[in-house]
Parts: structure tokens; sequence; C-alpha cells
């Protein structure tokens, strides 16, 4: 556990002190699968493992907590990010993961920062991050996750996975007549230019 400056015991420890059982258990799923995806991948598989562990470590914090975060301490939190308080918790984990956990590499924050919203040109351990938060076997229901996963081992792969999860965020924000955020849409179109260019 070099990469974060608690040991396994007591990461586990803060965040079962601070997570729901449903979020503690989506925690522990996502870090089981970004290691799988990481190992395929050819991705650091610890790396992958710890940040898929402290993804949601503020999910479970109040939008006022988060927002106090944002305000005091992040500069990057746009007003469409901001506005959605669903989305709050991945600029906050970023925080906590770095301040409470010691986490200091570069591309495993960064991952934690964007796993919900995504970002235009993500890395494949970012994709994998992204990804498992989506799959996990623990939480995740099973329709979904084999629409995502149908070509994910396929030629191209994880970008036809994380398209298929924009185009089924996309879906289920126009059903229930709700703002795409505009980042949305430039993911998904980068992302269909990448998978028709191949």
């Amino acid at each position: 556990m070099d990469y974060i400056k608690l040991s396994l015991e007591e990461a586990d420890k803060w965040l079962k002190e601070n997570l729901n059982e449903k979020r503690y258990q989506h925690s522990l799923g996502t870090a089981e699968c970004a290691r799988e995806l990481a190992k395929h991948f050819g991705q650091n598989e610890e790396k992958a493992y710890i940040a898929g562990l402290l993804h949601d470590c503020a999910k479970c914090f109040s939008d006022e907590k988060l927002l106090e975060i944002i305000d005091k301490y992040l500069d990057d939190v746009d007003s469409d990010e901001r506005s959605n308080r669903k989305t709050l918790h991945a600029p906050g984990s970023y925080y906590i993961a770095k301040t409470v956990f010691g986490l200091e590499d570069d591309e495993m924050l960064s991952a934690i920062r964007w796993h919900t919203l995504g970002k235009i040109k993500m890395t494949d351990f970012e994709k994998i991050i992204f990804l498992a938060d989506k799959i996990e076997l623990r939480t995740r229901n099973e329709e979904y996750r084999n629409k995502i996963t149908k070509d994910l081992y396929s030629e191209n792969g994880l970008n036809k996975a994380i398209l298929e999860c924009y185009k089924e965020t996309i879906k289920s924000l126009t059903d229930r007549n709700l703002i795409i955020c505009p980042l949305t849409v430039e993911i998904y179109n980068n992302l269909q230019k990448s998978i028709n260019v191949n």
C-alpha cells in the first residue's frame, strides 16, 4: 500500500465509518472490478484497486459539506457539475483521497476526480476506473452491466464500453426530460468518432 499513507485496514475502517453499507460494498466491488480490468488491459493492478476503493469516499457527505470543500479547495468544478448533486462527490472524493488518505499519484487522483462525468481523452487507467464504477458485480444491475460489457474485450473495447455508458446515460436523461451536460455530449461525440475511425 505504498500509494496511500494509511494501511489497507485503516482505509477499510475509514470507509466503513463514512459510507453506508451499500456504498461500502459498491466501493469494494469497484476496487475488485478495477483490478481485473487493469490486469486485462495492462495497467497497474494495485493502483487500480486503490483508486476503485477510494473513488466514492465522499459519496455519503452532505451536499453542503461537498460544496464547502469545492468552494474552499477546488477550482476546476464548473457550474454544470456544481449544479448536479449527483456529481458533487467526485471532486469531493478527489479531495478526501488526497488529504485524508494521502494519495499523491496524479493518474489515480484524476481517475477519482472524473469517474462520474468523464472527460475528453481519458487515459486507459481513467477509463478502467470509470467503467469499474458502472459494472462492478456487488451492487450493479446485471442487465445494465451486460449492455455495457458486450464489446468490452473486442478491439477498441474500452471506448466501446464507455460509449455504451454514455448512450444509457443520455437515454435516461432524455426519458426523464432532464438537461444533458454539454460535456456529456462532447465526450459522446468524441468516443463515437474514435470508434468510427478504427
